[in-house]
């Protein structure tokens, strides 16, 4: 920046002593140009008295003497306008080469400065995209080569959540499956975007990215809460998930009849975190043991006691 601002204040002398060459050449020319005409007005003057006094010789009135001071006066008055005349010209050129020489030395200031300006831009980092600087990765005024991160730039107006997902569930996720994400009291529809490959500590990392207008106020890496939409079905006979689940394998559940919880085959389909779809074997109003049943040791019936 230092070098800049030396080269823009010899830049701008130049421009001035450029302005006031002009001005001094304008004025040189004049000069010059006064000086010939001068000579020249007395050569006019000095042929005019050559031509009085050869009249005046030829008439005998006017001795011979002055006859020939008359004709050296007209041929050093010739002699001053012919030398006043070029004079005039080799200082107008002279003028000319001066003038050249400061336009070309301001030229020549002028691409310094377009060039040192260029690298001081090179030195303004621009970011590809609109956002808040995240994180730091060099120290102000540390050396760094070059294609180095300096900076991570978040784009608050792109952000995704990012969910660990149970490896259980890995195999039922999809591209494009409709999630609900939960932020404080406000919720917001989205889009699962990306699913990770590796499974890391039982768990399968997966992205979600907003439906629509992204809801205002949030911040990289905030806490929210997410649930990922696997299937959509309308009035399905469902039970909350139980220990029953794993314990008879989906495939009975205990119904209570009056004090005894009576062994049901059962069908079950799709399942979420909270609860299980029941395809056959129940209907709305059963009551169904779900936590416990792990005691029951594959009984038919169970005496329970309220």
């Amino acid at each position: 920046c230092n070098q800049l601002a030396r080269g823009q204040s010899t830049l701008a002398q130049l421009e001035a002593e450029v302005a006031r060459q002009r001005i001094l050449a304008e004025k040189q020319k004049l000069i010059a140009r006064r000086d010939a005409d001068e000579a020249e007005v007395a050569r006019l003057g000095a042929e005019r008295i050559l031509q009085r006094t050869e009249g005046g010789y030829k008439a005998g009135a006017i001795a011979e003497v002055d006859y020939l001071r008359a004709q050296d006066a007209l041929k050093s008055a010739q002699i001053r306008s012919k030398q006043a005349a070029q004079a005039s010209g080799l200082e107008i050129q002279d003028v000319a080469l001066g003038t050249r020489t400061k336009i070309n030395e301001l030229q020549r200031q002028r691409l310094i400065v377009a060039d040192t300006q260029r690298k001081v831009d090179e030195l303004n980092v621009r970011s590809p995209v609109d956002g808040v600087v995240g994180t730091l990765s060099v120290a102000d005024r540390t050396v760094v080569a070059a294609n180095t991160a300096l900076m991570t730039v978040v784009d608050l107006s792109q952000l995704e959540v990012e969910l660990e997902i149970p490896e259980s569930y890995a195999d039922d996720l999809g591209l494009g499956m409709s999630a609900e994400v939960n932020i404080g009291a406000a919720m917001a529809t989205g889009k699962l975007s990306a699913l990770s490959p590796e499974v890391v500590r039982n768990q399968v990392l997966a992205r979600i990215r907003f439906i629509g207008k992204q809801p205002p106020g949030l911040r990289q890496n905030q806490r929210v809460t997410a649930r990922v939409l696997i299937e959509e079905k309308p009035n399905v006979l469902m039970l909350p998930r139980g220990s029953f689940v794993e314990n008879e394998g989906g495939r009975s559940a205990y119904v209570m009849n009056g004090n005894v919880a009576v062994r049901r085959p059962i069908q079950m389909g799709g399942t979420s975190v909270s609860a299980v779809e029941i395809l056959s074997g129940l209907k709305p109003g059963d009551k169904v043991v779900i936590a416990g049943t792990d005691s029951f040791e594959n009984a038919e019936r169970i005496s329970v006691n309220n």
